[in-house]
């Protein structure tokens, strides 16, 4: 029997600073549990924020919809000005990054220290 959507993915918010937003995300971003990312990333995404972080690097799987749910992240972060940075380091992150093109799209880095230098 397949795991519960929530088993799949998670997400932990963290605030290491003022207007500083980071979402470290582990599990597997599917059509299923996509959403558990999509919604914190609204949620971060909005006026006054100076910047948010995606940590990828517990993620096992990124499917089409979580790409989809970084894509609309991206799109938002431009309207609002801010950067959005990605932490990825993992095959299971940079391989659909970069077999889709979107890593002319994103702005990644290796490490969590060098992304928070970003934002």
């Amino acid at each position: 029997m397949p795991e519960p959507a929530a088993a799949l993915a998670s997400v932990r918010v963290d605030r290491p600073s003022e207007g500083v937003v980071v979402l470290h995300v582990s599990g597997e971003l599917d059509a299923s549990s996509a959403e558990e990312l999509a919604k914190p990333l609204r949620t971060a995404l909005v006026d006054g924020v100076l910047g948010v972080v995606v940590d990828l690097d517990g993620v096992r799987f990124l499917g089409s919809a979580g790409l989809e749910a970084l894509v609309t992240g991206s799109k938002r972060a431009g309207e609002l000005g801010v950067p959005l940075v990605l932490v990825a380091a993992g095959r299971a992150v940079l391989r659909p990054i970069e077999a889709t093109g979107l890593s002319a799209v994103f702005t990644v880095v290796p490490t969590l220290d060098e992304a928070l230098t970003r934002v």
